[in-house]
């Protein structure tokens, strides 16, 4: 049985932190493994950390915690993932819609058999209560302006060894710009879930006003020219229409 890494940042999270971490233990996977960094939070995040892990030990769910300064978000990805100890790394800092979620991501990663590297599934965005925006993934291309979305993506270990973390540089597309880097080939194969199992808390870095809209576009245009996707612009003018289509 693959170990599920999910891997948890958080900086005075108290308001969305409890909605993740009720998910995660309503998991029926029995093999996973939850590392939080956090960016030393004052808003009671850390107690409620400090709670989960004792309650999830009792659950037989381990559980790796950090609470201190970091350089941004991507920085404490970085550091979750040098924490893990997982075959299959995802990032999970939203709600797993389902019980099975994790369950069924390991099962279409297995009955895609080899070349498959990871595994994503439709999402949601919320606010509150309303959904703002649904996103149907489906397959595609880089370079067509499709990318699977990050939130909802399960990936190999292997990856990570492969192609390296996320680049601390960039404010808001580090996510988009380490997807890039293992997809722009076409070599490597990620299975499809077309059902939603990740409900995303609406306001992400690339979602908190117009200008971080702004400096996500250039970002996201400077790690296409960093990979040496052919026409940068049209395929983010693409990927920025897919996009505007989910609301």
């Amino acid at each position: 049985m693959y170990k599920v890494s999910l891997l948890l940042t958080t900086y005075n999270s108290i308001e969305n932190l409890p909605k993740t971490l009720a998910s995660i233990c309503e998991q029926t996977y029995e093999k996973i493994e939850v590392v939080i960094v956090d960016g030393k939070s004052t808003d009671g995040t850390v107690d409620l950390i400090e709670q989960f892990a004792v309650n999830a030990g009792n659950a037989d769910i381990e559980v790796k915690w950090i609470s201190e300064p970091d350089k941004g978000l991507y920085d404490a990805m970085n550091k979750a993932y040098s924490m893990c100890t997982g075959d299959i790394i995802a990032v999970c800092n939203d709600r797993l819609c389902e019980k099975n979620a994790v369950a069924v991501f390991v099962e279409a990663i297995e009955k895609a058999g080899e070349g498959c590297i990871g595994a994503h599934s439709d999402l949601v965005y919320v606010d509150g209560d309303k959904v703002v925006r649904s996103w149907h993934m489906g397959d595609g291309n880089i370079a067509q302006g499709w990318m699977p979305g990050h939130p909802a993506l399960f990936l190999k270990r292997e990856v990570y060894e492969k192609y390296g973390q996320y680049d601390i540089s960039l404010r808001c597309a580090a996510d988009y710009d380490f997807m890039v880097r293992f997809l722009k080939d076409n070599e490597n194969k990620l299975a499809y879930i077309p059902t939603v199992l990740v409900s995303m808390f609406y306001g992400g870095t690339s979602n908190a006003g117009l200008h971080n809209y702004l400096v996500s576009f250039k970002e996201g245009y400077m790690a296409l020219v960093k990979n040496g996707i052919k026409h940068p612009l049209m395929v983010t003018l693409k990927r920025t229409w897919k996009v505007l289509r989910q609301f």
